[in-house]
C-alpha cells in the first residue's frame, strides 16, 4: 500500500527527496507521515500532513530544512529535504493513517536509504 523511494547518497548540506506512493484507500482523513531510524537508535518522528487540511507537524530537528507534502491527484507523499546533515542519515519510512501527527500509524512502507557524507 506505501512504497516509498528516493534514498540515496548525498553531501552534507545538499538536497534530495522522497517520495512515497499510497493506494487509494490509505489516505483516509488522517496523518500521513515520514519516520527515521538510524543505526542503534529507535525510530523517530520526522513530519507529518493531514489529509483534509494539509496542516503539517514537523520534529525540532528538521524545521526549515524539510517539508512534506502530497499530490492528491497522484496519491504520492513527498518530503522534500534541504541544508542535509551527518544526523539526518538514516532509513527513511513513509506511513499513513494516524490521528495524530507522530501518533500510532496503521500503515507502513518499506524503507529508503538515506546517506549523508560529511
Amino acid at each position: 500500500q506505501l512504497q516509498a523511494s528516493g534514498g540515496g547518497l548525498v553531501q552534507a548540506g545538499g538536497s534530495l527527496r522522497l517520495s512515497c506512493a499510497a493506494s487509494e484507500r490509505t489516505f483516509n482523513d488522517y496523518y500521513m507521515g515520514w519516520f527515521r531510524q538510524a543505526p542503534g537508535k529507535e525510530r523517530e518522528f520526522v513530519a507529518a500532513i493531514l489529509k483534509s487540511s494539509r496542516r503539517t507537524s514537523y520534529a525540532d530537528s528538521v524545521k526549515g530544512r524539510f517539508t512534506i507534502s502530497r499530490d492528491k491527484s497522484a496519491n504520492i507523499l513527498y518530503l522534500q529535504m534541504a541544508d542535509l546533515k551527518p544526523e539526518d542519515a538514516a532509513v527513511y519510512f513513509c506511513a499513513s493513517d494516524a490521528r495524530t501527527p507522530s501518533g500510532q500509524y496503521d500503515y507502513w512502507g518499506q524503507g529508503t536509504l538515506v546517506t549523508v557524507s560529511s
